[in-house]
């Protein structure tokens, strides 16, 4: 019997595992595409923190604060050949080409694609960063001034 209920058992969850889900609705679609941003813009934080912590090593190393750590190994490494050969007295040497300054990535702001603004001036849209001025219209003082 308990062979029986054990078989039942695993079909009945081999027929739920390939069940098909329904499609996700449009709110979970919009949180799927924020936390993406999200995700997206901690990605340049921590990048941007990486560059700074960088540049504070660099900086000390280069004030020759940082002192060298020795390593233990079980055998010194062979010199390479071309380590072994001193450079050719005509050779040119490579320039040093300084990485980019680091850049912040600033707060957060997302505004979703799909969402319009409710009116011209955008009073009722979602914050973010402008990208056009806040109205295209004239206001109606210059449309129709004042009578004198």
């Amino acid at each position: 019997m308990k062979p029986i209920l054990l078989l039942g058992t695993l079909v009945a969850s081999c027929g739920l595992a390939f069940a098909k889900l329904p499609p996700p609705d449009d709110a979970a679609k919009a949180k799927a595409a924020e936390t993406s941003a999200k995700a997206a813009w901690q990605a340049k934080v921590d990048g941007y923190q990486l560059c700074k912590a960088q540049d504070k090593v660099a900086a000390r190393y280069a004030k020759g604060g940082a002192k060298p750590v020795a390593m233990k190994t079980a055998a010194p490494a062979a010199p390479t050949a071309s380590a072994a050969q001193p450079a050719a007295p005509g050779a040119t040497p490579v320039a040093f080409k300084p990485p980019p300054p680091c850049q912040d990535p600033g707060p957060f702001a997302y505004n979703p694609p799909e969402q319009k603004p409710l009116e011209t001036a955008g009073a009722h849209s979602p914050s973010g960063t402008a990208a056009s001025p806040p109205s295209v219209k004239a206001p109606s003082a210059e449309m129709a001034p004042a009578k004198k």
